[in-house]
């Protein structure tokens, strides 16, 4: 009989983009596969595209106690009803949710990855309730795998004992490097003659979105032929940029804010430089998606960032949240064009190494077979 592996996410979302291609390959190498997630249209397009069997819960991405317990009780009837070998989650609720119910059905194999930690920016009550929840998991959970080494640390530290490992160089999806090189998009406008940065993600106060302006702006007075491009979406609440920051990007005639793009590549292919200041990520795919388009990065020194950027080789990496260095990093770049042509021909070979979508592949699926065995 054929092992049966059930990959659960909190939305459809997740595991439309972190297990695509993966979970037809699990197939046809002999696995039953279901995709578990919220209902959704992501969740359809994973089960047709990926050619596996989708079963919805309903799952609240934030803290919801009743409507947690209610998930709960679908997911064991679920996990009773599918007779799982293995349970393998990510994303926090799903994690939390799916390690509780595998573990009251006693599902053989129950595997969690943590793509991020947002408990180490938190503070007060908020910190405490994250972190008890990323505990549960850890307790509940056979195997855990941290995207990256930095998360393994953290984790290690403050969460669990348990022994767990980073597969590969870190990183879940790996990148197609046929799909992000340059020459494979059509020509776009000319976003500017000058040394071009390219910033790819929310527009939030986490992602140091502030900073990047703020610096942006003190650099185009310096070198009024720079371009700032932001690619992605604003996001209102706590997290949303300062007003004078918004305000600044929408009258500033050097940045260009682009808003959600289902393409990015015309945007690397158009920029000289990736700036990424966020104030914590698990392992940004934006930096490897931009290394595999030849772009040096300006990182800040989190988690998964400084295990892409190799500072001085194919990128600067910078203290998050310090303007002062960010702009001096930026500037910088402006001014040593040989340096940074020679990051940017260092910046896909070391992608092509360590994260190309194959071998990221390969290593998930030796691990599969390394925990599933004989069972």
């Amino acid at each position: 009989m054929n092992k049966k592996i059930v990959r659960a996410a909190t939305i459809g979302t997740s595991l439309e983009t972190f297990c695509k291609g993966v979970l037809r390959e699990l197939e046809e190498e002999g696995y039953d596969v279901v995709a578990l997630s919220s209902p959704d249209e992501d969740l359809e397009e994973v089960g047709r595209r990926e050619g596996v069997h989708t079963v919805g819960v309903p799952m609240e991405r934030h803290i919801s106690p009743i409507k947690d317990f209610v998930s709960l009780v679908r997911l064991v009837r679920v996990f009773v009803k599918e007779k799982p070998d293995m349970v393998h989650s990510m994303t926090p609720k799903a994690g939390l949710l799916c390690m509780i119910a595998a573990w009251i059905v006693r599902v053989p194999v129950r595997v969690h990855t943590f793509t991020g930690l947002v408990w180490p920016t938190a503070t007060g009550i908020l910190r405490k309730t994250l972190m008890l929840t990323d505990k549960v998991t850890c307790m509940c959970a056979t195997h855990v795998i941290p995207e990256g080494e930095g998360v393994k640390q953290d984790l290690q530290r403050c969460i669990t004992k348990k022994p767990m490992k980073v597969l590969g160089y870190g990183n879940v999806r790996g990148v197609d490097l046929e799909y992000w090189k340059r020459g494979e998009v059509c020509e776009t406008e000319d976003v500017g003659r000058g040394v071009t940065f390219v910033f790819v993600g929310r527009l939030v106060k986490q992602k140091g979105i502030n900073e990047l302006v703020a610096a942006f702006i003190r650099l185009n007075k310096v070198h009024p032929d720079t371009r700032l491009v932001l690619v992605g979406p604003y996001e209102d609440g706590i997290c949303s940029v300062l007003p004078e920051t918004k305000q600044i990007i929408d009258e500033c005639v050097a940045i260009e804010a682009v808003g959600n793009q289902k393409d990015v590549r015309p945007f690397y292919e158009k920029a000289d430089v990736l700036v990424f200041p966020s104030y914590r990520e698990g392992f940004p795919n934006v930096v490897i998606e931009a290394g595999a388009m030849g772009l040096p990065s300006i990182v800040t020194d989190i988690n998964g960032s400084r295990e892409i950027v190799t500072n001085g080789e194919n990128g600067v990496i910078i203290p998050s949240q310090n303007e002062e260095k960010l702009y001096e990093a930026m500037k910088w770049m402006v001014e040593n064009p040989q340096e940074r042509s020679r990051m940017s021909e260092k910046a896909r070979p070391m992608v092509a190494e360590r994260f190309e979508q194959g071998f990221v592949r390969s290593c998930l699926k030796d691990f599969y077979k390394e925990i599933l065995g004989d069972r």
